[in-house]
């Protein structure tokens, strides 16, 4: 489940994140978590594909 977090409580996550990396690293840590996000959906969309092509392939089969 998502848990439903207010503008307060994001604010002290991002201070405390600030805290503990530095403003140096905070922009370093976004782009590898959205580098890891985008891999993630094109590893999903991968084996959505590859799933795909052995449900036709079964089909020309039988």
């Amino acid at each position: 489940m998502i848990p439903n977090f207010s503008l307060t409580e994001i604010l002290i996550i991002l201070f405390i994140v600030l805290l503990l990396f530095g403003a140096n690293r905070v922009p370093e840590l976004g782009r590898s978590l959205g580098e890891g996000i985008k891999n993630f959906k094109k590893a999903l969309t991968g084996e959505e594909e590859k799933t795909k092509e052995v449900k036709a392939q079964e089909k020309r089969d039988a």
